[in-house]
C-alpha cells in the first residue's frame, strides 16, 4: 500500500475560493487525501495543482445523477470517506413575492437533496469501515426566516433538520453528524467589495472556519456536537 493509499480520505462539496478552498487546504495539512466537488473545474485543478493528495471532481451535486457517478468513482478510485463536509450550497436574496418557486425548488436540490444523497451513499460503507464524521457548513438561515431570504432560509432549515434525523440515525453507529452554524459575513473577495467600508474584524476568515469544521470531525465519541455556531467577536447576536 502506496503512503498516498493509506490516508484517511475526506469529501468536500461546495469546494469555491472561501470556505472549500479553506477546509481542503486544512484537511491535506492533517494528512488527509481530499476529493474535491465543485461545478468550476478550473478551480479544482488549480488547487489540485497545489495539493498533490488531492482528487479534482467538477460535479454540480445539484444533479443526483451527475452526483452518484463522482461518488462511484471516488469509491473505486479511494474507498469509503472517514470524513465527509458538505459545504455546497444554493441561496438567493428576495422576499417570498419576488423569487421564482424555481429558485426555491433548486436551491433544495443543492442543500438538502444533495446531502440526502451523500448522507445515503456513504453511510453504510463508513458504518463498516469502524465510523467516520458527517459535517454540514450551514448559517443563520438555518434558524431563522428573515423576508429578504424567502428564497433561501426554507432550505438551510430544512437542511439543519435533515442532518439532526441523520445525526440521531447514525450516531450509535459510530458516525459522527454535525451542523455548524456560520453567523457571519465570509471574508471572500465579493464581500469585501460589497463591504468596503467593513473593517477586518467584521468578516469571519474561511481558514478559521475550516480549523472549526477540522475540530468537530475529530472530537472524542464521549462529547460530540450536533449543532455549533461560530461568529466573529464583535458579531451583534
Amino acid at each position: 500500500m502506496s503512503k498516498i493509499d493509506a490516508q484517511p480520505l475526506a469529501i468536500v462539496t461546495g469546494v469555491g475560493p472561501g470556505t472549500g478552498s479553506a477546509i481542503v487546504r486544512r484537511f491535506a495539512a492533517g494528512g488527509y487525501r481530499v476529493a474535491m466537488l465543485a461545478r468550476d473545474k478550473a478551480r479544482l485543478d488549480a488547487l489540485s495543482a497545489e495539493i498533490p493528495s488531492s482528487i479534482p471532481m467538477a460535479c454540480d451535486v445539484s444533479d443526483s445523477a451527475a452526483l452518484a457517478r463522482v461518488l462511484d468513482e471516488i469509491d473505486r478510485r479511494s474507498g469509503p470517506p472517514k470524513v465527509v463536509v458538505h459545504n455546497a450550497v444554493g441561496g438567493a436574496f428576495g422576499k417570498f413575492q419576488e423569487v421564482g418557486p424555481e429558485v426555491l425548488r433548486a436551491n433544495f436540490e443543492t442543500n438538502v437533496m444533495a446531502l440526502l444523497h451523500l448522507a445515503r451513499h456513504v453511510a453504510p460503507p463508513m458504518i463498516a469501515a469502524g465510523g467516520g464524521a458527517l459535517l454540514v457548513t450551514g448559517n443563520t438561515s438555518a434558524l431563522r426566516g428573515k423576508a429578504n431570504f424567502a428564497g433561501f432560509a426554507p432550505t438551510k432549515a430544512a437542511q439543519r433538520i435533515l442532518a439532526e434525523s441523520i445525526a440521531r440515525d447514525l450516531g450509535p453507529q459510530g458516525i459522527h453528524v454535525a451542523y455548524l452554524v456560520i453567523d457571519a459575513v465570509i471574508d471572500v473577495p465579493w464581500q469585501r467589495e460589497r463591504m468596503k467600508d467593513a473593517p477586518d474584524d467584521f468578516f469571519i476568515k474561511p481558514p478559521a472556519i475550516a480549523e472549526e469544521i477540522y475540530h468537530i470531525a475529530h472530537q472524542d465519541r464521549s462529547a460530540w456536537s450536533f449543532l455549533s455556531e461560530v461568529r466573529p467577536y464583535r458579531e451583534p447576536w
